[in-house]
């Protein structure tokens, strides 16, 4: 499969926060961080566009439990846990979008909330590659909506990895983005 302007990486949330002795570390997060250096190279090398969406909550940020939600504090403003992982080599000319950046907006799609989808129609892209964290939840949900919004859509499959809060959630993750149209490829299929 060949890459081409049409196309764009989108790299979700690898925060350090999302990793090994981050505050909501999915098991083996990191492990994603090498993958995803390859794939954004061969996007960079061809100059096409790279996004990386991040969790850019605040202090009193509606999904922690202390107001509510269901996870204890993660990827706050301006935290070590909130930067991206030091190994992921992100390209300068990166586009980063912020999501549930205040208080009582959660977030768990790329495109909820900010101008992810007015970016990739400026740039006439018809295809988006979606790998990162968590495949359960932030993957799931960008990939479910970029199939909303009619981008064809392919989920980096060996650059993903999930919280798995109930055995067997990553798998049913997959199952559904699939199912509702996302097509599975591995780095060895980009050409």
């Amino acid at each position: 499969m060949k890459v081409n302007i049409r196309d764009a990486l989108i790299i979700v949330d690898v925060q350090n926060d999302f990793c090994p002795s981050g505050s909501l570390a999915v098991p083996e997060g990191d492990k994603v961080v090498p993958i995803l250096n390859q794939y954004i190279l061969k996007f960079s090398e061809k100059k096409l566009l790279i996004v990386a969406t991040r969790d850019w909550h605040p202090k009193n940020h509606i999904s922690f439990k202390e107001y509510g939600g269901v996870w204890p504090p993660h990827c706050i403003q301006n935290t070590w846990g909130a930067q991206f992982h030091p190994e992921l080599k992100l390209p300068k000319d990166t586009i980063i979008i912020s999501k549930a950046d205040k208080p009582d907006l959660e977030a768990y799609s790329g495109f909820q909330g900010t101008n992810l989808k007015r970016i990739l129609e400026e740039r006439k892209v018809k295809r988006i590659f979606v790998g990162g964290l968590a495949t359960d939840y932030c993957v799931k949900n960008t990939v479910l909506d970029g199939l909303k919004e009619g981008y064809e859509v392919y989920l980096l499959i060996d650059a993903i990895k999930g919280v798995e809060v109930n055995l067997g959630d990553s798998e049913r993750a997959v199952k559904e983005m699939e199912s509702k149209g996302a097509i599975k490829v591995w780095l060895k299929d980009i050409e």
